[in-house]
């Protein structure tokens, strides 16, 4: 480990939650830039609204606008919506990889972490993206740790008892942190966010920008189990490297010991562009809320059973099938543009 990450090695106290666990709020940017999103907006603008207003029945929004006029759009649009609106400057919407990440103590005590964020790699720098972890910490008047290093939360994904799955394709990339090894990335987690046992899976999905970010292709549902997905179709371009991810996850173990319980829903398949380009659709990219699951769908022939097979992971909440094909074509899905914050005192 480089001097720069030495700092990590000490341990705070605190551990990011499983995302069942009961949220204060689920943060989200509104979809704005024009020049980013094109022909798009519009269509993304709906599934946005769909996939907030089914949050917000169960717990508030918290919502990121660049100025008065995209303000008076938002609220327009969340009409009757528990939501509130901050003028923060962003680059685009993916809130999953630019918000802190909230975590918290045993004494219920919550705080935040700001990781480093360098546009995926550098693939995607856009103005403001690496200011908004410190703005949104102190708008919730929370406690703001940092950390010298590179982490976008959606390469990483925690069953809150000191378990987490990620990527080598991802936390391995010299294009994020070159000086760091596997060892010390795991040193990292362990102190920022209470990760005890690191679960390495190997590559993402075709084409995807984020360089194999976990949330879309495997996610702890409980304590010991975790879902991914299985090729139903010879034509699915990921069907190799999903078989591989089911393969480790079956040989692998939690912080408690636990082998875990591998569930399979299917994949969405070969699922292309308007240039015929494949594109990283996953049901596996789904929000869970106080109350429902937001599923995206991309209409395919398996998205009722993929929601439904999702839904039934969670009892108590009701699941719930919004297409994600326009917010697709910016690069994710709902897992992506929501950062949850879990309920905690400050």
């Amino acid at each position: 480990m480089s001097d720069r990450t030495t700092t990590t090695t000490t341990r705070t106290g605190f551990a990011q939650p499983a995302e069942w666990e009961p949220h204060a709020a689920c943060w989200v940017a509104w979809p704005s830039a024009e020049d980013l999103w094109l022909e798009n907006i519009g269509p993304a603008r709906q599934a946005w609204v769909a996939m907030a207003r089914a949050i917000g029945e169960t717990e508030r929004i918290e919502v990121l606008v660049p100025n008065e006029a995209q303000e008076r759009l938002a609220k327009d649009a969340l009409n009757g919506v528990d939501a509130r609106f901050h003028r923060v400057p962003f680059g685009d919407i993916w809130m999953r990889d630019i918000a802190p990440i909230f975590v918290r103590n045993e004494q219920g005590r919550a705080a935040t972490v700001r990781f480093g964020f360098n546009g995926w790699g550098g693939k995607y720098v856009l103005a403001h993206d690496d200011e908004v972890a410190a703005k949104v910490a102190s708008i919730a008047a929370l406690p703001a740790r940092t950390a010298p290093w590179v982490l976008e939360g959606g390469s990483i994904d925690v069953d809150g008892e000191g378990a987490c799955l990620t990527t080598r394709q991802c936390l391995l990339n010299p294009n994020r942190n070159p000086s760091m090894d596997a060892r010390a990335i795991e040193a990292g987690l362990r102190a920022t966010l209470g990760i005890e046992t690191t679960i390495w899976l190997g590559d993402g999905l075709q084409n995807d920008h984020t360089d194999g970010h976990v949330d879309n292709i495997a996610r702890f549902v409980a304590p010991g189990v975790a879902l991914c997905m299985e090729a139903r179709g010879d034509d699915d371009p990921n069907k190799d490297a999903l078989l591989a991810i089911a393969r480790d996850l079956s040989n692998a173990k939690d912080a408690r010991g636990r082998k875990l319980e591998v569930v399979r829903v299917p994949s969405p398949g070969r699922v292309v562009d308007d240039e015929g380009k494949i594109v990283p659709a996953s049901f596996a990219n789904f929000y869970v809320g106080n109350r429902m699951v937001v599923v995206p769908t991309y209409g395919t022939t398996w998205d009722d059973e993929a929601v439904e097979k999702i839904g039934a992971l969670f009892p108590g909440r009701r699941a719930v099938g919004v297409n994600a094909r326009a917010i697709l074509s910016g690069g994710g899905a709902f897992h992506c543009i929501t950062q949850q914050q879990p309920r905690g005192w400050k």
